[in-house]
């Protein structure tokens, strides 16, 4: 009966990361409202549960279903890894932009007060 528990539990958490990293691909970078915050936290406890459930079981044990799948996810992940990591660049270059304009705007032509004390001196 364990077994039975096992394989299901692991047949579960597979197919919700599975929906979680396809929801992710998908919606990253083209819905403001997407939470890319909420959708790691859910993807990491997926990835944690399964590392869980993988401790105690023997890689021969595991049905051939599972490995066909995990190999799919391990596509799905390389491809996540490039979007989040396109995502994030694009967050830092709108967050430089940003700073710079704000060092251009405070740059109004006065000094400031490390410069002022500078020229008393």
């Amino acid at each position: 009966m364990e077994i039975v528990s096992s394989d299901y539990r692991i047949q579960s958490v597979l197919g919700r990361l599975e929906r979680i990293i396809d929801n992710e691909n998908q919606r990253i970078g083209r819905d403001p409202e997407f939470d890319l915050k909420v959708s790691n936290a859910h993807k990491s406890r997926c990835l944690y549960e399964l590392a869980m459930l993988f401790r105690d079981t023997d890689p021969k044990e595991l049905a051939k279903g599972y490995i066909d799948q995990m190999h799919g996810l391990k596509k799905k992940l390389a491809l996540n890894a490039q979007r989040v990591e396109a995502h994030m660049n694009a967050v830092r270059a709108v967050a430089d932009l940003l700073k710079n304009a704000v060092k251009d705007a405070d740059a109004d032509g006065t000094y400031s007060q490390e410069q002022f004390l500078f020229c008393e001196h």
